[in-house]
């Protein structure tokens, strides 16, 4: 089969989820396609070159997903509805690319088409709600980098320990409120809850 850019960031992709960012080379991607190592170089520059192509293509699906997320919205949405679909839609394309999340953590960052679309889209929705100018950006970066710890976390929470009815009772001894509030709701209720605290965050900038 012909070698593309396509294919190659297909196999970079797949690569990644198995070894991460430092355990990725342009040898092992050109091993998952039978191919020359120096073949690969005629279509992607080097391995930060491919980690901006793999970067951008998992942005770019989080955006059309968010604009169908989008689309299916009521009329009367809220801005918030809007924020929270667009935050919903992120975390969704992030899990269905196996290391998804911990591309956009590791991998160096690149003023990607994509990874610009998600933010120009975020920031024309707040300042569409009165959120300042001046606060925008970093608001747009703030809920992005919560997705993608949030995703992060999911991807890579390991099993919880078996604790004893003995240890317990000694937690809560100790550490009352740790233990208290310690989450005790599914992923997905926790992560609306999440973003609904960083809205009512962006409230207070809108009313300022």
């Amino acid at each position: 089969m012909k070698l593309t850019k396509e294919r190659i960031v297909d196999a970079g992709m797949a690569t990644f989820a198995e070894t991460g960012y430092h355990g990725l080379s342009m040898r092992q991607v050109a091993e998952r396609l039978d191919a020359h190592a120096g073949s690969l170089y005629y279509h992607v520059r080097g391995k930060e070159e491919l980690l901006a192509l793999m970067a951008d293509r998992v942005c770019r699906h989080a955006y059309d997903a968010g604009g169908a997320a989008l689309a299916a919205l009521p009329p009367e949405a809220t801005w918030r509805e809007a924020i929270d679909a667009q935050a919903t839609a992120l975390r969704r394309s992030l899990k269905q690319h196996p290391g998804g999340a911990l591309l956009l953590a590791d991998s160096p960052s690149a003023l990607s088409p994509g990874g610009l679309s998600l933010m120009e889209r975020l920031l024309k929705t707040l300042l569409d709600a009165g959120v300042p100018a001046e606060h925008c950006g970093i608001a747009a970066d703030t809920l992005l980098s919560h997705v993608t710890g949030f995703v992060l976390q999911e991807q890579t929470e390991p099993q919880a320990p078996t604790v004893t009815a003995e240890t317990y009772a000694d937690l809560c001894a100790r550490f009352p409120l740790v233990m208290e509030q310690l989450p005790r709701l599914g992923q997905d209720e926790k992560f609306r809850r999440s973003v609904g605290l960083l809205c009512a965050g962006f409230e207070t900038l809108r009313s300022a």
